[in-house]
């Protein structure tokens, strides 16, 4: 009889875990996967959405023609629980889904409650956290530039995935250059970190701090480290070192938790709504429950001034999701699990600056990161414009066993 496996989470990790196991165990298993829309965003590209270099269409696409053709069920809902003593999933449509297996690749819940006046949603910033509140900050990029003014980008304490609000500082600059306004505004960044390209992973040495650095002195943006924001109105950003920044525009990245669901079972996930896991991703109490990506609970590898989270980006999220695939296959079979932790995955990066980039690769994600490479890319934007191409192409396809 066929396996039943749920995948709970749409994006990178829950989308190749699904086609995957799918094309690897044919009709061996039975794979759904359950999702609050049909739409697979490209969330790197989003750093370009915010000001009109990409549309939307460009930067996500339906799953379902990819499911369809792989023989994936999928249902368009939010899980709102899961019973690991039953081994069902409970969706707001109505499904209750039994399972043999289930991989939670939720994503984050936004906790825009971490700061007031935090958030899109009745607060006074943006985000390019997801497709929508990305939308809302173009349209309002618009209106921006008819009425310029100081702009604020970067994160607040606790947040994490702080290399995508380099990306919208540096690419808001450009843009401000680009429609004859840069002279009108002042541009600053701030961040948790205890230094520049620190990036909640311990740092990936000098090289990366001096580069940083220089992009930024190029671009004639500030920056401010170790900062923590007490409070954000309409006129500005109040730090809780009483430093005041008038803002007209900004973005900040918002701490991370896990999706609603989780929060509300303490039996499966941590306080902050995240899986704790082994290093073969693998629910460290129950032997029928995986997760990947953000969903997966992690360390930081220091404490810091400020506290910070430790970023799972793409690489990292499709990496585990490989993984778990693999040892799903493994329980079915009777086989040896495969272990691959978090802090010994590879971390290569292409960090966007508008007209030019940063490339980046680490051997090791977390310290120690062993060999490591940063170099500015003489090619323009090309790499990664590229690999946006490129991912999406594989992954609209369903060719997700592709690098």
């Amino acid at each position: 009889m066929a396996k039943k496996i749920v995948v709970v989470g749409g994006n990178i990790g829950g989308l190749t875990v699904a086609l995957e196991l799918k094309r690897k165990m044919k009709d061996e298993v039975e794979v759904t996967l359950v999702n609050p829309t049909q739409t697979f965003t490209f969330t790197p590209s989003m750093i370009w959405v915010i000001y009109g270099r990409r549309k939307p269409s460009q930067a996500s696409f339906s799953m379902r023609p990819a499911l369809e053709k792989a023989n994936v069920k999928f249902i368009m809902g939010k899980a709102t629980k899961i019973d690991p003593e039953a081994k069902k999933v409970h969706v707001d449509t109505g499904d209750i889904l039994p399972y043999d297996f289930v991989v939670i690749a939720t994503g984050p819940k936004l906790y825009w409650d971490a700061v007031p006046g935090l958030g899109p949603e009745g607060g006074f910033t943006h985000s390019v956290c997801t497709l929508p509140h990305t939308l809302s900050a173009y349209k309002a990029w618009q209106a921006f530039l008819k009425d310029p003014g100081p702009i604020v980008v970067g994160g607040v304490q606790g947040a994490s995935c702080l290399g995508a609000a380099y990306e919208v500082v540096l690419n808001l600059e450009y843009a401000a250059r680009k429609a004859g306004v840069r002279d009108k505004v002042d541009v600053t960044f701030i961040t948790p970190e205890p230094f520049l390209s620190h990036f909640g992973i311990g740092g990936i040495g000098k090289g990366a701090i001096k580069m940083v650095e220089k992009f930024f002195q190029k671009r004639g943006i500030k920056w401010i480290i170790n900062a923590e924001v007490e409070e954000i109105t309409q006129e500005a950003i109040v730090m809780k070192d009483g430093r005041v920044l008038p803002q007209k525009y900004t973005v900040l990245i918002p701490p991370f938790k896990g999706v609603d669901f989780l929060l509300q079972s303490p039996d499966i996930a941590d306080a902050n709504g995240f899986i704790p896991t082994r290093d073969d991703y693998r629910h460290v109490k129950y032997e029928d429950i995986y997760a990947a990506g953000i969903a997966v609970a992690a360390a930081p590898p220091e404490e810091t001034p400020v506290p910070m989270g430790v970023p799972k980006t793409g690489f990292p999220t499709e990496t585990m999701a490989r993984v778990v695939v693999d040892n799903i296959i493994a329980d079915i079979k009777g086989e040896p699990h495969k272990e691959f932790p978090l802090a010994k995955m590879p971390a290569p990066c292409v960090l966007d600056a508008g007209r030019g980039e940063i490339i980046i690769f680490v051997q090791h994600f977390l310290p120690p990161h062993g060999f490591s490479l940063v170099i500015p890319d003489p090619t323009g934007s090309l790499a990664k414009i590229i690999f946006e191409k490129y991912y999406q192409w594989k992954m609209r396809t369903g060719r997700a066993w592709l690098p």
